[in-house]
């Protein structure tokens, strides 16, 4: 059978499918499995070894310190390419419940969208992997290259234990390449490959002074004012010119390289209508800079919560004795976690030693792979194959993804494939995936794996 002919009757099951496939997701949606809260986790995970073990892959579920990680796998095409399938299998908590039209774990359609929780992040994208390489298998009996699907349980937790789990576990994971279908396509609706993943580091800033709180009268002016402390604190590691004045926390980031920032030149972008969909009379300082190279090549330091003092109605005269600041740092390539932490640390010492540090453990890092990559062409095409249009090519995704492992760990290149609506609202309320990238994503995963199949084993 020709090339093309293969994919053709790939796609064409896929067609003839759609109403069954769409009922598998629901069925698949409906059971919960929130990492945070430990619930329905060990249920889903041995789901999917019965799931894929019928489909016919080889697959095992593997004990981690925290939750088990899913291996399937099918190698049988020697001289091949050897895909890494990445994604997780536990989804966020559902709060606050009366956000939600419908509830969480009933999925609901309204209007071309799937309702519920999980469903793009990231249950919806890795089931439509899932559904593509049973499509092969069903329709010619075998794969047009290897792979092997790898399915985490701790991602919306942070992934604490998925690189302890790539070092103890090398042999299982041999590949040529790593490919995460997650997160939300272009705001354009164009489809889109992703680079790299910023990591992330989080910490709190806590500052007690009095024993309890006072009276704003009798002792203010006296008493020293935990929150002030730490807003005279954060005035020092952003200024409002936008820089982060943290001390070395700019050292050692590799700039872009030429054919990245052409890249990013190419991404459509409509500044007003940004603006206006999140109701913005401006963009963050610096105001000058450019709006991708903020995403793709800058570090981030935001306040994810200040908590302090009184917030109920009319007044309250206090002058609390306890102040907290939650944050974090978005990290881009070649910043390590652990010394930005430690950079974080001397900062808070040095300009304000009465205020506790409190870092997270682990923090994310970050994960860079080439445009010039040998496999951008093939996953080009795929894209072509299955959706009609060329795809953005985005140097490094905004979020943060455990990629890292596959590039810094591994040695392979790592790519992001989003198949979701840039509007999936995943981690809040009313979480949808459209019917349409549903599907599109379902032929783009059958897609890429013909065309890696088109390839001989690089390297």
């Amino acid at each position: 059978m020709a090339s093309s002919d293969a994919l053709a009757a790939v796609f064409e099951h896929i067609e003839t499918n759609r109403s069954a496939f769409l009922d598998r997701l629901i069925a698949y949606l409906r059971h919960p499995s929130i990492s945070a809260e430990n619930i329905g986790i060990a249920e889903v995970g041995l789901l999917l070894v019965d799931m894929l073990t019928d489909i016919g892959l080889e697959t095992s579920l593997i004990p981690t310190e925290g939750h088990p990680v899913v291996v399937a796998r099918w190698e049988k095409a020697p001289g091949k390419p050897t895909v890494l399938l990445y994604g997780h299998y536990d989804v966020q908590p559902p709060d606050p419940l009366d956000k939600w039209v419908s509830p969480p774990f009933e999925p609901t359609i309204r209007d071309g969208r799937l309702y519920a929780r999980g469903v793009g992040d990231n249950k919806g994208q890795h089931f439509a992997q899932i559904l593509a390489i049973e499509s092969h298998l069903k329709v010619h009996g075998e794969l047009p290259c290897n792979v092997i699907l790898v399915l985490e349980g701790e991602e919306e937790i942070g992934s604490p234990n998925i690189a302890g789990f790539v070092r103890a576990n090398p042999h299982l994971l041999k590949a040529d390449l790593a490919v995460t279908a997650d997160g939300p396509r272009h705001a354009s609706g164009a489809p889109t490959i992703k680079f790299g993943s910023r990591g992330v580091v989080s910490f709190d800033l806590r500052c007690r002074h009095a024993s309890r709180d006072v009276h704003s009268g009798n002792f203010g002016g006296v008493v020293p004012n935990p929150i002030w402390t730490l807003v005279h604190l954060l005035a020092t590691m952003k200024n409002p010119e936008g820089e982060i004045t943290i001390e070395g926390l700019h050292d050692g980031i590799e700039p872009p390289k030429a054919e990245e920032l052409e890249a990013v030149d190419r991404l459509p972008l409509d500044i007003e209508a940004f603006k206006k969909g999140l109701s913005l009379t401006r963009l963050d300082a610096p105001a000058d800079r450019p709006f991708y190279e903020r995403l793709c090549f800058r570090p981030t330091l935001t306040i994810n919560g200040f908590h302090g003092g009184y917030g109920g109605p009319g007044t309250k005269t206090v002058l609390p004795n306890e102040a907290l600041v939650k944050c974090d740092i978005r990290l881009v390539e070649a910043q390590d976690p652990e010394d930005i932490l430690r950079k974080v640390r001397a900062h808070v010492e040095k300009h304000a030693p009465e205020v506790e540090f409190i870092a997270e453990e682990k923090g994310m890092q970050p994960s860079k792979t080439s445009i010039a990559s040998p496999y951008t062409a093939p996953l080009r095409r795929a894209f072509v194959a299955a959706q009609g249009e060329e795809p953005l090519l985005i140097p490094a995704g905004f979020g943060s993804l455990p990629n890292y492992v596959f590039t810094k760990i591994l040695g392979i290149p790592a790519f992001v494939t989003p198949y979701a609506n840039h509007d999936e609202a995943n981690h809040a309320p009313n979480e949808n995936m459209t019917l349409d990238c549903f599907y599109s994503g379902l032929r783009t995963g059958a897609a890429l794996l013909h065309e890696l199949g088109q390839l001989g084993k690089q390297g």
